[in-house]
């Protein structure tokens, strides 16, 4: 009878150094997809041991961006577990007992060579024939008596790995396959710092080990980092566990490594450029706190605060390298569970498409009903002061006494116009008083600058008045008789009304925007337009007057 499988185990251990990035994101959701499948376990450990480069301000966006993806974790901060604390710098015991053990059985040693000696060691190296650089331990102490006659000199002893000169290391990487390791071209690498801290790839490795870590699903960066720490697992006499590199996540159109430093190259991408202005303007106008750093297409917290749906950005970020066939795109969370294998990842780095992930959001987006669109949407126009009681500029009509009701007529008539939740910022002369709605004033001269166009909006308003009830079958008739009787192209009649009524040349369906605002407010805008079409008509005569010399 065959032995049952153990618990699968697997982690993420970011480092607290800067915002959530999609690299880290597709690694997380890799690693939690692999466990939900199995009935395993995900661990999220923060690996704060750089005290340099950790900000304690990046924790919390890290775990606030993993949870609002749905990425939840079993065991770790805030949720605590059998295997505490979930920190590396916590830990240091365990670490410092890790190094003593591998002293004692001579697979570390103290070195007490300085940074100028190695730095010249490796120089004559490369410079030989050879050409390959490799430590002589010149500098280290293998007895008690040699760390005292180094420290007598003033020099500072730390710990390296004692590695092995020949043979060959074998991986069968879940990802990449069967990888080779060559013993003589690893360096003895440093474990332990002068001032008895640990280095990351043996704290790492150590916690990775405590913790009963089975898969090491991890970016290929850390590939050149396996050798050293297999060796440091099997010299302290622990179980090896399996390995999986990712391929790193691309720039937009490339091969090179998606990075936060290089915002202003992606801008050349039209869809980058796109999502970037998309996100600002909500932003702007949601008065939202942002900064380079944190709020670009690069990091998480851009989608969940310009408002894009968790489930478009997982299902779109699976994607960059796995697959489940040619065909098949678009997944709910339980089928990417379901369907999702480490044998189908990539080799080959997945270049981050801008474009595909808003066609993915569409998508999402849409299958939503009116309703969540609106939950969705309020707090943006919240966060915009465009509702709520502080706010006395909306006009409110007997039949929309509530702010949802007008919001998702709104949502209904936009369609696909609404990709993120953000949009619906684009519609603030909805939520605008009348006396107080503005427009684009260059568009307004020139369209009620043409011969007849007042006269026009003049006469139609005069139909609208008496139109019983006032909804989009009714306007859309009155509006086709008034056009047909005047003898004039409906675009003549509607473009200055859409500009009446919204302030703007463009938008969903002109009708559908009346019956939203209501027949007193619709009116009460149109008089407005037509009292300053007046009046630049009457400022336009008298500077031509002046030009003419008449008084």
């Amino acid at each position: 009878m065959a032995e049952p499988m153990s618990e699968v185990r697997v982690r993420i251990a970011p480092s607290p150094t800067g915002a959530l990035h999609l690299g880290l994101v597709r690694t997380a959701l890799y690693n939690w997809l692999l466990a939900r499948q199995s009935r395993g376990r995900f661990i999220l450990r923060i690996d704060d041991t750089d005290a340099q480069r950790n900000m304690a301000e990046a924790l919390q966006p890290i775990l606030d961006g993993l949870r609002w993806l749905g990425i939840d974790w079993d065991e770790g901060p805030e949720v605590g577990g059998p295997n505490a604390p979930y920190f590396q710098s916590q830990r240091t015991e365990s670490h410092r007992a890790a190094v003593e053990a591998l002293l004692a059985s001579g697979h570390a040693y103290y070195d007490y060579a300085s940074t100028e000696e190695i730095a010249a060691e490796r120089r004559a190296a490369l410079d030989s024939k050879e050409g390959i650089f490799r430590y002589s331990r010149r500098w280290m102490a293998e007895t008690p008596a040699d760390r005292a006659r180094f420290e007598a000199e003033g020099r500072k002893g730390f710990v390296r790995l004692k590695m092995p000169s020949e043979g060959t290391l074998v991986i069968d990487d879940l990802v990449r396959g069967r990888v080779e390791f060559e013993w003589a071209r690893e360096q003895d690498h440093v474990v332990q710092r002068a001032d008895g801290s640990p280095l990351y790839h043996l704290a790492s490795i150590v916690d990775d080990h405590a913790m009963g870590i089975t898969h090491i699903i991890r970016a290929e960066e850390h590939l050149s980092n396996t050798p050293r720490q297999v060796f440091i697992l099997q010299a302290l006499g622990c179980p090896v566990p399996e390995f999986a590199h990712l391929p790193f996540v691309a720039e937009p159109g490339s091969h090179q490594k998606l990075s936060k430093r290089k915002i202003r190259e992606y801008m050349k991408n039209r869809d980058f450029a796109d999502l970037v202005t998309r996100g600002n303007k909500i932003a702007a106008a949601a008065k939202l706190d942002t900064g380079p750093d944190t709020f670009s297409p690069v990091v998480v917290d851009f989608y969940r605060q310009s408002g894009f749906l968790p489930e478009a950005v997982v299902n779109y970020v699976a994607l960059l390298g796995w697959a489940l066939d040619d065909k098949t795109e678009y997944f709910t969370r339980e089928q990417l569970v379901e369907s999702f294998s480490l044998e189908r990842v990539n080799k080959s780095a997945a270049s981050f498409d801008p474009g595909k992930l808003m066609a993915f959001e569409v998508r999402h987006m849409l299958l939503l009903s009116v309703e969540a669109r609106v939950e969705l949407a309020m707090p943006f126009l919240r966060r915009a002061g465009l509702v709520g009681s502080h706010n006395d500029q909306v006009p409110v009509t007997n039949d929309q006494e509530r702010p949802e009701s007008r919001v998702a007529a709104i949502i209904a008539a936009a369609g696909d116009r609404i990709k993120v939740a953000g949009d619906i910022l684009d519609y603030t002369d909805f939520f605008t008083a009348d006396d107080r709605l503005t427009g684009d004033e260059q568009s307004f001269s020139r369209e009620f600058g043409k011969p007849g166009a007042a006269a026009l909006l003049a006469g139609v308003r005069g139909h609208l008045a008496a139109v019983e009830p006032f909804d989009v079958p009714n306007l859309e008739r009155v509006v086709q008789e008034f056009v047909a009787g005047a003898g004039v192209k409906v675009g003549q009649v509607i473009r200055p009304l859409r500009l009446a009524v919204t302030g703007k040349t463009v938008g969903f369906g002109l009708y559908e925007t009346l019956a939203i605002l209501g027949r007193d407010s619709a009116l009460a805008r149109i008089d407005r337009a037509l009292g300053r079409a007046g009046s630049s008509a009457a400022v336009a005569l008298s500077e031509r007057s002046e030009s003419k010399g008449i008084p």
